[in-house]
């Protein structure tokens, strides 16, 4: 059986992704964390796409720009499929780089497009550096470029209920059923939900424990404790006690990479005697991903704040509410 040029296109293109996929993940390379670079993420899928409208310029005389740009980005969804099926990638890293590996894909492929209908004589040597580039810069990325960002994450609320009555709902926090909490941007790609809170005191340097779905557990040191006014607590997370099937190792909570800092609830009485809640989450970036990695860092604490607030929010109404009732029926 003999392959169409866009065939091996596909092909070829695929294979390359999931080379430098394999390399990476040899026990030598791997603690250099070179997938989660911009070299890998950014250059290798845009060699991806040349290697593929390469081959279909093979078959086709010429090419319009908008179908090279989808179907440079046929081998990025098969490299895709065969890092998940063969457990390469967990469902949170394929999505979360889903959109810079389509993106410079068709950058990939609208190049060829435009190198190879203008060369005068067709020459292999645009391919060959395009495909060495992410050869020659990730060496260069992981032993030149180091960036560390902190950015904080907050999100409000309005509970009707007093700050006290907030307060009583924010240190231990009892089982969580699947009902409580809504659909969620985090739990549809993956991100297990939490399941319960417990505070070992009520007070500074108190330690409250969090507990996840798929055994995922660890603590936040309570560094400010001031009643129906405001709690902080530092995250202290030890990344090795986080299973690698709950969360895709290369943005597991308290690594190298990716890990929240620290956390706050602030109160403020509001003009109705309502409850302005308000939960930030410092966080700290060291990849040299830039404002790509902060973008989906933002995304998934706004949406895990949205979550939260809304349980805090529900309980302390349905608490308020049945109160009334309880007391003029005792």
């Amino acid at each position: 059986m003999t392959l169409s040029p866009s065939h091996i296109g596909i092909v070829c293109g695929a294979l390359y992704g999931l080379l430098f996929r394999v390399v990476w993940e040899l026990d030598k390379l791997s603690h250099l964390n070179g997938l989660v670079t911009a070299s890998f993420l950014f250059l290798v899928p845009f060699a991806i796409g040349y290697i593929r409208i390469y081959y279909e310029l093979k078959q086709c005389q010429t090419i319009s720009a908008s179908r090279a740009s989808t179907l440079a980005w046929q081998p990025v969804f098969v490299c895709m499929l065969v890092s998940v099926i063969t457990l390469l990638e967990g469902s949170i890293c394929v999505v979360l780089a889903s959109p810079a590996f389509l993106f410079f894909a068709s950058m990939g492929g609208l190049a060829a497009r435009w190198i190879q209908l203008r060369q005068a004589t067709k020459s292999d040597k645009p391919l060959l550096c395009t495909v060495l580039l992410p050869v020659l810069c990730t060496p260069i990325e992981l032993t030149t470029l180091s960036s560390t960002y902190q950015y904080t994450v907050s999100d409000s609320v309005i509970i009707q209920a007093t700050p006290v009555q907030v307060w009583q709902e924010l240190g231990n926090v009892s089982d969580i059923s699947k009902d409580e909490l809504p659909l969620s941007f985090g739990q549809l790609i993956g991100i297990p939900r939490p399941l319960r809170a417990s505070m070992s005191a009520l007070e500074t340097n108190a330690v409250r424990t969090s507990e996840w779905e798929k055994g995922v557990v660890f603590q936040e040191i309570i560094t400010a404790w001031e009643p129906a006014e405001r709690m902080a607590y530092r995250f202290d997370i030890n990344p090795e006690q986080i299973p690698d099937t709950a969360l895709d190792k290369h943005v597991k909570m308290g690594g190298e990479l990716f890990s929240p800092l620290y956390g706050s609830y602030h109160l403020q009485l509001t003009p109705e005697g309502h409850t302005l809640l308000t939960l930030s989450t410092t966080l700290t970036d060291n990849t040299n991903l830039g404002g790509y990695s902060r973008f989906w860092g933002r995304v998934i604490f706004h949406d895990f704040h949205y979550m939260l607030l809304r349980l805090m929010k529900q309980r302390t109404e349905q608490h308020t509410v049945k109160l009334p009732s309880h007391e003029s029926a005792s």
